[in-house]
């Protein structure tokens, strides 16, 4: 999501497949993103770096124009430890198992996913949409690279370690007693003035 009047930024990793050109008996393909598609990868999701990212696809017809796209995304991730902040690197390899489906289905299954929601049975995901007649595997593949990633990194063995302060032994409920007590007595009882 981008702010109101922020331009939105494009989409890094472009591998649009045209659906008509899918063969029945389905399609594979290996992706793997260049050095510029890792950088704009890893500013687009706030990553310090993207070393390696790769993808594999089946993309299977399925009947009523819609298609199922299953595989992984594997890649190494540069981040930053959140306890530490020393540079560390991750790995990732994420499934992907996704129902494409024609825009104008979109809504009928989304239905169908909301109804399977409220019964004790395993809920599908909603289909995603083929858009202008396109699946587009590399963004399927940002996609799961995003959801893959850690938001607090941490170096293997890293423990957080909040700072202990000692106790102020000035600070504690009878200190002010104390002081008082402590203060030097005025001598002897004051006799009233005038007697």
């Amino acid at each position: 999501m981008s702010k109101i009047g922020a331009p939105e930024k494009p989409d890094p990793w472009r591998v649009p497949v045209a659906v008509a050109q899918i063969p029945e008996t389905g399609l594979h393909r290996d992706i793997e993103a260049d050095q510029g598609i890792r950088s704009a990868v890893a500013d687009v999701g706030g990553l310090r770096e993207v070393l390696s990212a790769q993808a594999s696809f089946d993309v299977t017809p399925k009947s009523g124009g819609r298609f199922h796209v299953a595989g992984n995304v594997r890649a190494r991730i540069g981040q930053t430890c959140v306890v530490t902040l020393e540079e560390i690197e991750n790995d990732i390899d994420e499934s992907i198992d996704l129902i494409f489906a024609p825009p104008e289905q979109i809504p009928l299954m989304a239905a169908l996913v909301d109804e399977a929601e409220e019964s004790d049975e395993e809920t599908p995901d909603p289909p995603e949409p083929i858009e202008n007649g396109m699946i587009d595997l590399g963004r399927v593949a940002t996609d799961a690279l995003y959801l893959a990633v850690d938001p607090y990194p941490r170096k293997p063995g890293a423990v957080f370690e909040p700072m202990v302060e000692g106790p102020d032994p000035e600070d504690h409920p009878f200190a002010a007693l104390k002081a008082l007590k402590a203060a030097p007595k005025k001598s002897g009882p004051r006799k009233p003035k005038g007697k």
